[in-house]
């Protein structure tokens, strides 16, 4: 939340915008001055607006403000650093989606590991039409995730994001391994 910040001044103040005979009068020009006080953070954050939507340069506390405005997966309980990466992968994270690499990025993101992701897709083929095929293996997504502190990852937290980032089709199993 911004406040206000003591001595701040407005770089336009509206007494200089009131006709010649008000600015003569005083108690015009102090009623007046009370507005640029009001105004003064406005027109700071206006002016600073670029370094707000910025997400390595906003405040601490914007990064998970932004992060609802771009759709980037976010916990507050993320160092600031990494929820600043959170936001400013976030297009590159919803284009990569479904994907090996969207995936690995996204685990990497959120557990601050290194990933590995095998399996994904089989197939079956045979030189002669057969119609009693064999049928073909299920594809499994294995997923193995080196941390530091494998204690510290929650696996069920990192299932859901896997669940909502793989491809639907697939079913997977999580390995949380330390380094």
């Amino acid at each position: 939340m911004r406040g206000s910040v003591p001595g701040l001044l407005t770089p336009y103040p509206l007494g200089g915008l009131l006709p010649a005979y008000l600015q003569q009068d005083q108690f015009a020009m102090r009623w007046v001055a009370g507005f640029d006080d009001a105004l003064a953070p406005v027109v700071s954050v206006l002016d600073c607006l670029e370094a707000y939507v910025d997400p390595y340069l906003a405040p601490d506390d914007f990064p998970q403000w932004l992060a609802g405005w771009v759709g980037a997966m976010h916990d507050e309980n993320w160092p600031v650093d990494r929820q600043r990466r959170a936001v400013a992968t976030a297009v590159a994270l919803h284009r990569a989606r479904g994907t090996v690499a969207g995936l690995r990025t996204q685990l990497e993101l959120a557990t601050g590991g290194t990933v590995e992701i095998g399996g994904g897709g089989r197939v079956t083929w045979s030189r002669t039409p057969d119609p009693n095929f064999p049928p073909a293996q299920e594809p499994l997504l294995m997923i193995r995730i080196a941390v530091p502190d494998p204690a510290a990852v929650s696996v069920a937290a990192l299932d859901a994001l896997v669940e909502a980032a793989k491809p639907a089709h697939l079913p997977h199993t999580i390995e949380v391994v330390g380094q």
